[in-house]
């Protein structure tokens, strides 16, 4: 997929200030191309990860669900679609659109339903995935060891049911590598050196793709 003019200005963006990131730039554009793909067909993104990896797979899912650096006010026919409605006028005026995602693990009572419930370890990220994931869909994984189990288990729950299967690894890539159809190694030679470049690759891809449907810068 060719880039836009915004879209390439996000990427050079990136790699002026982290050229160590060049060697991520291909895997980067296939997750955009992957992630195109998904909202051309009304699919959803699904992120998971633990610990520090957990928190990034969170806060993409707050720079989706509302605008980050665009402008992103409803269109006269979603707006239409407020009126008559309690607080409609202020709603259909204020609301943003949202480019659906949602980040796995953080409904409690089902997480620990399942980890009381089920002889498997690790298979909560899976369960939730089972339940929500269709065809078209993209997963993002998230570990800087590339080798957790939980994500990984996702993955496969991703590929079984069609959707499109990413892992965001440190330099070695480990299991979830070699499984991804997307791979996207981070340089760095210790966990929080890896996570810092993981920061920058994940904004970079919210950037891209809001950039892709929203250019009005915000103002």
């Amino acid at each position: 997929m060719s880039l836009s003019a915004l879209e390439q200005d996000v990427l050079n963006n990136l790699l002026s200030r982290r050229p160590d990131l060049a060697p991520c730039q291909e895997s980067l554009l296939a997750l955009h191309d992957a992630l195109v793909q998904c909202y051309e067909g009304g699919g959803t993104l699904f992120t998971c990860g633990n610990g520090g990896s957990n928190g990034d797979a969170l806060h993409i899912v707050g720079e989706l669900n509302k605008s980050f650096e665009r402008l992103r006010p409803l269109s006269a026919e979603q707006k239409a679609k407020f009126q008559g409605l309690p607080f409609g006028e202020a709603l259909a005026e204020n609301l943003e659109v949202g480019l659906a995602s949602i980040a796995l693990g953080f409904n409690g009572a089902l997480k620990t339903a399942v980890e009381n419930d089920n002889p498997i370890r690790d298979i909560a990220f899976a369960q939730e995935l089972n339940a929500l994931v269709k065809p078209g869909d993209v997963l993002l994984a998230i570990s800087t060891s590339g080798n957790a189990d939980n994500c990984l288990m996702a993955m496969a729950t991703a590929k079984a049911y069609g959707a499109t299967a990413v892992s965001l690894t440190g330099p070695k890539g480990g299991k979830m590598a070699e499984f991804a159809d997307v791979s996207i190694k981070a340089p760095g030679d210790s966990t929080k050196v890896i996570q810092e470049a993981h920061i920058a690759l994940w904004h970079t891809m919210c950037l891209l793709i809001e950039v892709h449907y929203f250019p009005d810068m915000r103002v």
